[in-house]
């Protein structure tokens, strides 16, 4: 019987297992923000990989953006030695989910059964991709116990909140340093064929406009701050957005329009707050001196941060310079500069044969539209073999009935067993 065989024979042993592994990771509500139930997921994946005969670690990132004593963000690093020296190999994961949100048709976290699909708030990004990963590391320790190397597994919290308070916070303890691993696969739901190689750039702002208040029904007695936004908004449907679309990049992003520099306008903030709730009375008449607005700006490898920026900073100027009165300030909130690993890279090589050998044809390679862990893995870790790889539909991800399908889950979980076998020289 050939490694590959074993391989999916041991897969298939487990089937049910992977089933029910997901439906338990999915049914501890780890949701983000605020961050919930960290613990508990650790704990439960803590038990399960240490009786697999991996050493665990439960590392909290104390002093990470979003912790604190009522909200620890706690992660788990569990690795497991081969016989022989040899390279490591990591999957990472991260643990955190968004809020169910509206119009789901099953319980969000009760990680129903149906149709071949196991349902809920998280089982495509990722619960579904972490459950895959330590099926597939067991069953590769079971079918090649001779191996040289080491497993790594890890559950990192605060992914969907940038990672601060997980992968970010390993890196910079040297989790992620070359030497101590030399391949991480994230099991982030891009398509059970497909190799996501990276990720664009994102600059996160807020533009505030000023003016000056008065009584409303005496608006020329004020400036309006709201309108000097206003003002800006048409200046960038004018000449940026336009200019953004002409945009294009060699990177293979995915869907085909983000394969274009785009711009998002995240929220706008103006004039008095919004009442409590239950407060019935009518808002004073003001005329509004301040105005918020948040920008979600998306660049390509070929754009330089700098470049980005100056484009806000011209767009203001040009409104400036039409607008008496007006004044202005941007202030950063956010930035991470677009990555994207070679695709002669080992890991990406291992796993594209491993998907040639399960699917029958090639992998497909892409790049992410938005960022993910891979950002600190690159930034932080100064390591470049990195990629994503895991089951599920990425246009699920954040849905209402979100789900991963079961006969995914287990394809996903044979291409990362090869891998693993290729990757660490097993017969």
């Amino acid at each position: 019987m050939t490694t590959a065989d074993r391989l999916t024979s041991e897969i298939e042993a487990r089937r049910d297992d992977l089933v029910a592994l997901c439906q338990s990771l999915v049914r501890i509500p780890t949701v983000n923000p605020p961050g919930l139930n960290y613990r508990e997921i650790c704990d439960l994946l803590d038990q399960r990989l240490s009786g697999s005969g991996f050493q665990t670690e439960l590392i909290r990132a104390t002093g990470a953006p979003g912790d604190s004593d009522s909200q620890p963000r706690w992660n788990i690093v569990a690795r497991r030695e081969g016989r022989h020296p040899g390279p490591c190999v990591h999957f990472n994961s991260h643990i955190d989910v968004v809020e169910p949100g509206h119009g789901w048709t099953t319980d969000p976290f009760g990680a129903e059964l149906r149709d071949g699909r196991v349902y809920g708030r998280g089982t495509c990004d990722m619960k579904g991709g972490l459950a895959a990963s330590i099926i597939a590391a067991e069953a590769f320790i079971a079918a090649c116990p001779d191996f040289a190397g080491a497993v790594e597994i890890s559950g990192t919290a605060d992914e969907e909140s940038g990672g601060y308070g997980g992968v970010a916070y390993l890196a910079e303890q040297g989790r992620f340093s070359p030497g101590r691993v030399d391949h991480v696969i994230i099991p982030e739901p891009l398509n059970k064929d497909r190799i996501c190689l990276g990720h664009r750039g994102v600059w996160w702002a807020e533009i505030e406009t000023k003016g000056e208040i008065a009584h409303g029904s005496m608006p020329f007695l004020g400036d309006c701050a709201v309108r000097h936004m206003g003002a800006v908004i048409a200046e960038m449907e004018t000449s940026l957005f336009p200019a953004l679309a002409e945009k294009r990049t060699d990177m293979p992003v995915v869907p085909e329009g983000a394969r274009q520099s785009t711009l998002n306008i995240n929220s706008i903030h103006g004039g008095a707050a919004e009442p409590e709730e239950g407060y019935t009375g009518l808002p004073a008449p003001c005329v509004p001196d301040r105005c918020r607005m948040v920008i979600d700006r998306r660049f390509l490898i070929e754009e330089d941060i700098a470049e980005v920026q100056a484009e806000i900073r011209a767009v203001m100027e040009r409104v400036r310079k039409g607008r008496s009165g007006l004044d202005y300030e941007i202030t950063e909130l956010f930035r991470v500069l677009p990555s994207m690993t070679d695709a002669d890279a080992p890991v990406v090589t291992a796993v594209d044969r491993a998907i040639a050998q399960v699917f029958g044809r090639p992998a497909t390679h892409v790049v992410s539209p938005g960022t993910y862990d891979q950002k600190h893995i690159d930034r932080i870790g100064k390591l470049k073999n990195c990629i994503a790889y895991g089951p599920g539909i990425l246009d699920l991800a954040h849905k209402p009935d979100e789900y991963v399908g079961v006969e995914d889950m287990v394809q996903s979980a044979r291409v990362m067993a090869l891998a693993l076998a290729d990757l660490l020289g097993a017969d």
